[in-house]
């Protein structure tokens, strides 16, 4: 019964802090009615900066925030925010030449950064795979595919597996690979990997394609098999091409996000077999994850074992993670300890994260308790996918 009360009130808690923190946010504060789409950024003080860059993962992760709050929610004006969305993905993202995502637009929607970042193609696929998803909206899907066959057709590498992280507009080998400045130069990593992960799991709900079958099913198989350092429970985030990690880097709320999204994959392929596989691992990996936790519930950033330093920060993103991560652990594998987690990280939030007045989260709490409000509140990194991500898995889950 207690286990019941604490769900219902998270549930009730997180549609309300979804539809009149988050949403509202991006809605009225992020439309551009000038150049179309949405602005590149609202500084950690509340500043609209209009001419800012417009960044591809941050107009896919709109694109796929408001789809799902359509599909579960069914309000027109989500479905509105949701096809603005897929219209800039679609008319002014896509490369109708080469094909693919560019990286970033300028304020006025012409193509700033024209390179193919994997990562930022795997985002708009989550997207327009969630869009037809909701709608059934067969343009969306058909975009999807493409995008899809494009990561095969030139990211894929048939010979060491895995997937490479960047390319040039028309698809040779680019100097820097990196996703941001913070990243190693390598041409594999987690991070990329989960974020084709994700989106392949989504559209192989819509889209039941045997290649794509294949390649999901890959792709769990390199968390499992190559990606988690089986002695630690955490997982590499760098690779070369073939697959040998030279960094000692722990990224707690990429281990817990990734725990939760291995599963998704697997139950959306619905192999027992692997999933016999994989819910050990599942397991193993949020309690590697758990180290990161604080005495008042929030999760840190990284640790540098190297280095012997600790980034202590608590991110907006991780906490989100965090918690849908421990509600996974409780839906599937009845453990009433992981769903405490949850909910005292969920008051966490409340209490530091959350911007009552101005709306949307703050990026971080810094390890001294203070707000961060250095670092923005909408933009090129910060969206309201894993913050609104949350709260729907929370409604959607137990409903």
């Amino acid at each position: 019964m207690m286990c019941m009360n604490i769900l219902s009130e998270m549930q009730l808690e997180m549609r309300t802090v979804l539809e009149d923190n988050i949403l509202s946010f991006w809605e009225d504060k992020m439309t551009d009615s000038v150049h179309g789409g949405f602005y590149g950024r609202i500084t950690g003080t509340g500043k609209l900066e209009p001419q800012a860059v417009k960044g591809a993962v941050l107009n896919a992760r709109i694109l796929w925030t408001f789809s799902s709050a359509y599909r579960l929610l069914g309000k027109a004006e989500y479905l509105e925010t949701a096809t603005r969305a897929k219209r800039v993905i679609i008319d002014q993202f896509y490369d109708k030449e080469q094909g693919g995502i560019y990286w970033s637009l300028d304020y006025a929607g012409r193509p700033a950064d024209t390179k193919k970042q994997i990562y930022a193609l795997g985002f708009a696929i989550y997207g327009l795979s969630e869009y037809h998803r909701a709608t059934g909206d067969e343009e969306a899907l058909t975009y999807a595919i493409r995008l899809f066959k494009s990561i095969e057709q030139y990211s894929f590498d048939s010979v060491k597996n895995g997937y490479c992280e960047a390319l040039t507009r028309d698809w040779n080998d680019i100097s820097d690979m990196r996703l941001s400045d913070k990243d190693e130069n390598e041409r594999k990593t987690m991070n990329t990997h989960l974020h084709i992960l994700e989106p392949y799991t989504n559209l192989y709900r819509v889209w039941k394609d045997a290649v794509l079958e294949k390649q999901l099913r890959n792709l769990i198989e390199l968390f499992t098999d190559k990606i988690l350092n089986q002695q630690t429970g955490h997982l590499e985030l760098f690779f070369d091409d073939d697959w040998v990690s030279k960094y000692r880097i722990i990224s707690y709320g990429h281990d817990i996000e990734a725990s939760w999204l291995i599963h998704e994959a697997a139950l959306v392929l619905g192999d027992k077999a692997l999933l016999e596989k994989v819910e050990p691992l599942v397991e193993y990996i949020a309690a590697a994850a758990d180290e990161g936790l604080t005495s008042e519930g929030g999760m840190i950033y990284e640790t540098f074992p190297d280095k012997g330093t600790t980034d202590r920060d608590c991110h907006w993103w991780v906490q989100a993670e965090n918690v849908v991560g421990h509600i996974n652990l409780y839906q599937h594998f009845d453990d009433e300890v992981a769903l405490q987690k949850a909910s005292r990280c969920w008051e966490y939030i409340k209490k530091h994260l959350i911007d009552y007045k101005n709306g949307e989260w703050y990026w971080s709490v810094r390890a001294d308790g203070t707000v961060n409000t250095a670092d923005d509140k909408a933009g090129f990194w910060k969206c309201p996918y894993h913050n609104g991500r949350m709260c729907m898995e929370m409604i959607e889950r137990f409903s």
